[in-house]
């Protein structure tokens, strides 16, 4: 009996160590959000495969002032792509192979990551499948980067709980971040950056004030402008944030915290006053509170690139959370 349980103990010890060696461990990537890898020959990538990954992955960022793009890319040809190299959080790799192969690979070289895996015969098949992945690859880089920016919130985060006490919501942002203004269920929450400010508002509209038909982006152009008016003035009287007129705004349809919403960028102004900027706006359909809960990021920052400051905005909107059990609560005290 002593001899069969000491033959399991060692059966299992190495089993143990057979798994431990099977273990593959990975770094920390590494970069800075919005970057992008990306692992090509030098001579495609200066010719038209180049020029096609160019077109998709360094386009402009919708609802900006000026062109920015989408990723600051640093290319490596296929042969300095090793060690250190291959810890970086977003990689695309693109190269002529005897088969075609495309696709996203979690975790390869380090974690997080996401690796876009895009493999061709010839020059023109490849371009093809640059054009026909990009959207798939790059929605994945970019929800990547949200969850690498949400996660750096929490080194450092906002302890204020007025969101969650008055309008039954919070959101995850560093502690830079504080309530400047609170006033009938309107919240204005600010940062300070070096040329300027970080902004986002908080407030709710009736369930049913946002139609979905043609008149839908007057509507909300309306909100904003109602809102601005009566809650961010400028410096003197009849100055006040509305939507830049010059420029329609891009809106699209969204999920936020499981619900749906409607996606709003474009450009906000100060009427009457040479000052601007962009915004991203969710207007969310929170049917279990008979409400819209609408959460804005605005910026100020002149003469200054703000692809990263709307993209750390949109990265904390997203972290909506409804505490539907205390704002049901709430309503019951109020009957």
């Amino acid at each position: 009996m002593k001899k069969l349980l000491m033959g399991c103990l060692v059966f299992l010890l190495v089993l143990s160590c057979k798994d431990k060696k099977q273990e593959k461990y990975l770094p920390d990537s590494v970069g800075a959000i919005n970057t992008l890898a990306i692992v090509i020959d030098n001579n495609m990538w200066k010719g038209r495969v180049g020029d096609s990954i160019r077109k998709y992955y360094a386009a402009a960022v919708d609802g900006l002032p000026w062109e920015e793009p989408l990723f600051s890319i640093h290319q490596m040809p296929p042969e300095v792509f090793t060690d250190f190299a291959r810890n970086s959080r977003n990689i695309l790799l693109v190269q002529k192979d005897s088969s075609k192969v495309a696709g996203i690979k979690d975790d390869l070289y380090a974690k997080p990551q996401k690796v876009g895996i895009v493999k061709a015969p010839t020059e023109d098949e490849l371009i093809a499948e640059v054009a026909k992945t990009a959207p798939e690859i790059i929605a994945s880089f970019k929800k990547n980067d949200i969850r690498e920016s949400q996660e750096r919130f929490t080194r450092s985060l906002n302890r204020e709980t007025a969101l969650k006490e008055e309008l039954g919501v919070s959101l995850t942002m560093p502690s830079i971040y504080k309530i400047a203004k609170q006033e009938n269920n309107f919240f204005w929450i600010e940062r300070q950056i070096r040329k300027g400010t970080m902004n986002i508002l908080v407030y709710e509209m009736p369930l049913n004030s946002i139609p979905n038909d043609s008149t839908r982006v007057d509507a909300i152009i309306k909100m904003r402008d109602s809102i601005g008016q009566k809650y961010v003035p400028g410096r003197e009287e009849g100055m006040y944030m509305i939507t830049e007129k010059a420029y329609a705004p891009y809106v699209f349809s969204a999920k936020i915290a499981g619900r749906n919403a409607i996606e709003t960028k474009g450009m906000w102004e100060v009427k009457n006053f040479m000052m601007a900027g962009p915004f991203i706006n969710y207007i969310v359909e929170d049917k279990p509170n008979n409400r819209l809960l609408v959460i804005e990021g605005f910026t100020f920052a002149p003469s200054t690139n703000k692809r990263d400051y709307m993209f750390e905005l949109e990265a904390i909107l997203k972290t909506l959370k409804f505490d539907d059990k205390d704002k049901g609560e709430l309503a019951k005290a109020e009957k």
